[in-house]
């Protein structure tokens, strides 16, 4: 087996647990805020714990102002996503993070200096009316929920970029990198904590009965596992490549959501449409990129 075909497997399997994740969101309940700030928190205690000090004490200055500040967008995403899911529901959050492919088809080429490729830039155009159809008719009255979900996209785009550029250059070692970015995201996700507990004093912000389950598996099973793993898997896959096979997370999270929450009740002819086409665009990308790239001159750009 070659180390693009376990990567692409090891990333498959991040997007299976991933799917749970609006679930779990949708099952907590405090706020987006509080939800992510615990999600962080319980990961970096996490890796604090069990991660070798040296890992960490090999992590140069420069190298951990860049990952603190990739840290900052997964926060903010985070934030975006959860937001998404509170203001509308968990299919309408998934469903958003349709677009990233989309968004990063520009992002990857603008961060590593290359060539956009035009059928990346198709296949993630090709994800939109699939992910439309994968989700049915969305009410239109949870547009805001949408609209915050696709910036979260947008952040997803760009933070992937620039951890394939850190990991094309001399990465630290996997779980320092968690840490360091974890901890990127901590930091904003307090930062913001303060005015809002300012602005509304009763927020809740503690954790209460089968929270802490919920809470405990999000951050241990659904985002410290993957994490590392997508990190290992991104050696050997293209920025484009891993956000385009994320987009496979919005069937298990509609699915999801319709068995446990009801959210959509009819998965008839459309969903199953919209299912092929992002299969497609997801198991196509590979051999497109090996067709291209043959064809492309020696001097050209490639990622």
């Amino acid at each position: 087996m070659t180390d693009k075909l376990r990567a692409y497997l090891a990333l498959h399997f991040c997007v299976l647990i991933w799917g749970f994740t609006a679930i779990l969101g949708k099952l907590i309940t405090l706020q987006a805020l509080p939800l992510v700030w615990w999600r962080v928190l319980i990961c970096c205690g996490a890796l604090l714990a069990f991660m070798p000090a040296a890992q960490i004490r090999n992590v140069s200055r420069s190298q951990f102002k860049r990952l603190f500040g990739v840290g900052i967008l997964v926060g903010i995403h985070w934030l975006c996503f959860y937001g998404a899911v509170k203001i509308a529901n968990a299919s309408v959050g998934v469903a958003s993070m349709a677009t990233t492919s989309f968004f990063a088809a520009f992002a990857e080429p603008i961060v590593m200096k290359q060539r956009i490729k035009w059928y990346e830039l198709a296949l993630g155009a090709l994800i939109l009316p699939g992910m439309a159809l994968v989700v049915g008719t969305i009410d239109w009255t949870m547009r805001a929920g949408l609209a915050v979900g696709v910036l979260g996209a947008l952040l997803a785009a760009v933070f992937t970029a620039f951890n394939k550029r850190i990991l094309d250059n001399d990465p630290p070692p996997p779980l320092a990198m968690s840490l360091v970015e974890l901890s990127g995201a901590l930091g904003v996700t307090s930062v913001v904590m303060i005015p809002m507990l300012l602005y509304n004093p009763g927020m809740p912000v503690m954790l209460q009965g089968w929270d802490w389950l919920w809470i405990l598996v999000l951050s241990i099973v659904c985002t410290l596992l993957p994490y590392y793993l997508t990190l290992l898997a991104m050696r050997h896959l293209t920025a484009f490549a891993t956000n385009l096979t994320i987009n496979l997370e919005p069937i298990y999270g509609v699915l999801l959501a319709a068995v446990l929450f009801r959210e959509d009740k009819d998965l008839g002819t459309h969903f199953y449409i919209g299912m092929l086409i992002i299969l497609l665009s997801v198991f196509s990308h590979p051999f497109l990129k090996k067709i291209f790239e043959k064809k492309a001159p020696a001097t050209a750009p490639v990622s």
